[in-house]
């Protein structure tokens, strides 16, 4: 149950509703314990034939005020205790959303996205569910549960102790049962994670599962799956099924203890009819705090288990911490010295002690064989992921005094893997800068070479797009990131193999389009079509973490190393292209 005790600080913003939502449900269960003995004396009154049409009319009265003040009072404490509950679970959801935002690329490498949406779905209402009717039946208990026994007490104390009875065996059976609920309900959610994660995963990657024609084996997976969640619910419901037979049972025992002893004292005129009538009301009121005693452990468990993955994940931190450092607009010197890096799980660094230099408003172009760690420099350039040895300066500062998020407003970078939101096409190429012109964002898509291609859309810039853009081409995705990163003007430009879905004679194109633009500003292009990076004033070669050579165009081609390779091969494959 401390899991729970991280949403203190919640509380403390809805402290008053809560206390008085609290409040208004202990008037409320204070009032119902007054009808009980309005019915005692009534029938009392009826018994000895002191009863007459006024005194019955003014019981009637008093019973129909309090059930109109149990009603006002249900409303008060449902909108303040479930509102607040409500609240808190908004802001916890948000925090937790806001949370995942700033935690390293490296923890959503191994953390599933559809674990992250159970939690974000699931736990959290669970957790909603312990901290709103979890507390009102804990109230319950305590008021309710108190107050129906020193009623009965006030009654007859000797047939309180036979009622109660039963009692103590309700609340060991409510724990034991608490305790498998919580570890069947951890199952459940797990199982639950999966089955999410399988889902988010085969729509995501519907078009892989069509074109190999394996929707019969995912769908035979999915049931597969379905099923053990369900086997899995279905093993937690018997538990709970079984846990109401058990407490009414023994809540039975108790109303059976007063039948037989209670008429028996009501025959010897121990207590009036009137009493007995009143304690077995009592009792019956008792029977509810002692069964919620489970219920409430069956929230609590789920909440705590349910906030318990949740700490965890608040706990989590970015291993990409910032020093002290100033903060100005950046001119673009970037210096690398023995930089390696080991992505997480692996064993081979994709950096290998990489030493380079790039000056302010300088072309470089970076190429290399597949996995040669192109990408990775361009990785830790915006601070996605640390370094274990080496250092990169910017205008001669270390990279680990810049925050992340100021040295990522300072570059402008297009993916070679493009993600598009499910938007226009205009909120996408103002993704970043939403206040644009649409005459800035029709420059930029004309250098992309993409505008004539908008304007045969549907409805133009205002044309809604698919998930990740799926109704467009590869091409036009990568032009549209291109347009995007054009349109923010910062003063470093990463291309990192942007236009490898586009044909060569586009790229060509494009590369002729956005010559200005690079001019401007420090631009590093990474590309396997060497053409692309040909009129650099740099080019490093990568291979297999490593710089493998370094220089410009000529001068590579003049070694006839790995680089003039490259191009010869490049060279043979466009003049087959053109027979």
């Amino acid at each position: 149950m401390f899991e729970l005790l991280a949403l203190k600080k919640y509380y403390r913003r809805y402290w008053l509703a809560t206390v008085f939502g609290i409040f208004a449900l202990a008037v409320i269960d204070l009032l119902q314990l007054l009808v009980p003995r309005i019915l005692k004396t009534a029938i009392d009154d009826l018994v000895v034939g002191r009863a007459t049409p006024g005194t019955l009319m003014f019981a009637c009265v008093l019973i129909m005020l309090i059930a109109l003040g149990v009603a006002v009072g249900r409303f008060f404490w449902r909108y303040l205790l479930i509102g607040s509950a409500r609240r808190i679970e908004r802001e916890l959801r948000s925090d937790f959303y806001n949370h995942l935002t700033t935690l390293d690329v490296a923890y959503f490498d191994k953390t599933k996205t559809g674990d992250l949406m159970a939690h974000a779905t699931n736990d959290i209402n669970a957790v909603r569910m312990s901290i709103g009717f979890g507390l009102v039946i804990l109230t319950d208990i305590i008021i309710m549960g108190v107050a129906s026994i020193i009623m009965m007490i006030t009654i007859d104390l000797k047939l309180t102790l036979y009622a109660l009875i039963p009692f103590p065996f309700i609340t060991l059976f409510s724990t034991f049962f608490g305790s498998t609920i919580h570890r069947l309900f951890e199952k459940v959610q797990a199982s639950f994670s999966l089955l999410t994660e399988r889902v988010r995963e085969n729509l995501a990657g519907i078009k892989v599962v069509k074109v190999f024609v394996q929707e019969p084996f995912e769908m035979e997976r999915f049931s597969g799956i379905s099923t053990d969640y369900i086997m899995k619910n279905m093993s937690l419901i018997k538990v709970w099924g079984t846990f109401f037979p058990i407490i009414m049972s023994l809540a039975a025992v108790g109303m059976v203890i007063v039948l037989g002893l209670g008429g028996r004292y009501v025959l010897i005129g121990a207590i009036s009819v009137g009493s007995f009538v009143a304690f077995t009301s009592y009792l019956q009121m008792l029977v509810w705090p002692m069964i919620a005693i489970g219920r409430a452990i069956n929230l609590f468990q789920r909440g705590a288990a349910s906030q318990g993955r949740i700490n965890k994940i608040m706990a989590e931190r970015s291993t990409i911490k910032t020093l002290k450092g100033t903060q100005e607009r950046i001119k673009g010197h970037i210096v690398i010295r023995d930089l390696t890096l080991t992505y997480q799980g692996k064993d081979i660094p994709a950096l290998n002690a990489v030493n380079l230099e790039i000056r302010p408003n300088q072309f470089v172009g970076i190429t290399g064989p597949i996995g040669s760690g192109k990408s990775s420099i361009v990785h830790v350039l915006l601070r996605l992921y640390e370094p274990q040895t080496g250092s990169v300066l910017i205008d001669g500062q270390d990279l680990k005094n810049l925050a992340p998020g100021f040295i990522r407003s300072q570059i402008s970078f297009v993916p070679q893997d493009t993600f598009l939101f499910s938007d226009s096409v205009r909120n996408n190429i103002a993704f970043g800068n939403p206040g644009a012109s649409i005459s800035d964002i029709e420059r930029v898509c004309h250098i992309a070479s993409i505008h004539e291609e908008i304007l045969e859309l549907p409805d133009g810039f205002d044309t809604r797009i698919g998930e990740r853009g799926i109704t467009l081409s590869g091409g036009q995705k990568q032009r549209l990131a291109l347009a995007r990163a054009l349109l923010l003007n910062r003063p470093i430009l990463i291309l990192d193999d942007a236009f490898s879905s586009v044909d060569a004679e586009t790229e060509r194109a494009i590369l002729n389009a956005i010559r200005a633009e690079l001019r401007g500003r420090t631009s590093i292009v990474i590309s396997h079509r060497l053409f692309a990076i040909m009129d650099a004033d740099r080019i490093f070669v990568m291979e297999n973490g490593s710089i493998a050579e370094a220089g410009t165009h000529r001068e590579l081609v003049k070694q006839k190393r790995l680089y003039h390779d490259i191009y010869r091969t490049q060279q043979i494959e466009m003049k087959l292209e053109t027979l």
